[in-house]
């Protein structure tokens, strides 16, 4: 589908572009696909299972503030 130039903005003309390339797109699909999963599984699977919530284990009563600045204060002055 060609549509003849117009005198529209840059950011219409790019976003049309982008979009009519995301629009034909054969293989690129299941490649954004693949990318999508593989984003989730770093953020959501890695995260939950490799990264503990290392203040909410160590900050008293929840204060993760006054945890913190301590520990800066603390590793300073060494």
């Amino acid at each position: 589908m060609h549509v003849p130039m117009k005198s529209t903005s840059f950011l219409r003309r790019a976003y049309d572009l982008y979009a009519d390339g995301f629009r034909n797109m054969t293989l690129g699909r299941v490649l954004w696909a693949v990318i999508l999963i593989k984003l989730f599984i770093i953020f959501a699977v890695l995260k939950v299972f490799f990264f503990p919530d290392y203040l909410k284990q160590n900050a008293p009563d929840g204060d993760k503030a006054g945890y913190v600045s301590t520990q800066l204060v603390e590793r300073s002055a060494k």
